[in-house]
Formats: C-alpha cells, sequence, structure tokens
C-alpha cells in the first residue's frame, strides 16, 4: 500500500549556490519530501509569493529558509515585508545565515522570525542543523498545511 503524501513546500532564499546546494543535500540526507524552491533574493521572494511572472504558479511556501545577506532585498528587508502582510505573516520563516551578530538574531525575532540558525562551515555540523531543524518542523510541530494563497 502506498500513501500518496503531498511534499512540503520550501522557499529558501540564498544568494550563495553552494549554501543553497548544501541545505538541497541536507534535506534530502534528512529525508525531507520537499519541493525546494531557490531565489537569490527578497524581491524575487516578494514576487514568488505574490504570484507575480514568472512565478504564477507558484504554490504557498509552508517553510521559507531565509538567508541575511543578500544583493538587491536582503533578509532583514524581506522578513519584515513578509510578517507585514497578512496574508503572508502566517508562513515560518527560518533564519538561516552566517552572521552571530546578536542584534542580527534580536532583529530577527523582533521582526517575525521563527527561527535562527547560524551557518556553520563544517559540513557535518550544517546537515546536523539541517536535520534539527526538519524534525522539528516537519515531525515535531507538522507545519500547518492550508493553502491560504
Amino acid at each position: 500500500m502506498s500513501l500518496n503524501i503531498k511534499p512540503f513546500e520550501i522557499l529558501l532564499l540564498e544568494d550563495e549556490p553552494a549554501d543553497a546546494h548544501l541545505v538541497r543535500l541536507s534535506l534530502t540526507g534528512a529525508r525531507v519530501h520537499c519541493n525546494l524552491h531557490h531565489l537569490l533574493d527578497g524581491r524575487e521572494g516578494l514576487d514568488f509569493l505574490h504570484r507575480k511572472p514568472p512565478y504564477q504558479e507558484a504554490p504557498r511556501p509552508d517553510l521559507i529558509l531565509l538567508d541575511l545577506n543578500m544583493p538587491r532585498m536582503n533578509g532583514r528587508e524581506f522578513l519584515e515585508v513578509v510578517k507585514a502582510e497578512e496574508a503572508l505573516c502566517d508562513i515560518p520563516v527560518v533564519v538561516l545565515t552566517t552572521s552571530e551578530v546578536e542584534r542580527d538574531v534580536e532583529a530577527s525575532y523582533k521582526h517575525g522570525a521563527s527561527g535562527y540558525i547560524t551557518k556553520p562551515v563544517d559540513i557535518e555540523q550544517f546537515s546536523s542543523a539541517i536535520a534539527q531543524l526538519s524534525d522539528y518542523w516537519f515531525v515535531l510541530t507538522r507545519l500547518p498545511r492550508e493553502n491560504k494563497l
């Protein structure tokens, strides 16, 4: 008997290709059944969420993984906009960044981040962090699966 389980939709906003590749590998290694949508900055992320061209068919993400330091619109600005919009504010956003600066951590939580993970340099630590993230969001909390957009 095979179960037809809908994959989780994850939006990854990350401008570094190597980090995006590590996230993809880590999610696969953690056996997270998901569709990973990778975009390079906050402007593209907002276009995706608002289903502007070329993202008219974009699914509503169950989770957003957000780098803080990106070109055009950085993660801080993106987080503020998303959490201020009624139609988007309930999407969990986990900051995934190299910044260990306390003001970045505090500002992220102040603006509605659901979590803050500092990207370790070591690939094993990175994979472990992603596995812990997936255990929390996809096993323990069972992200809400409403389709509001």
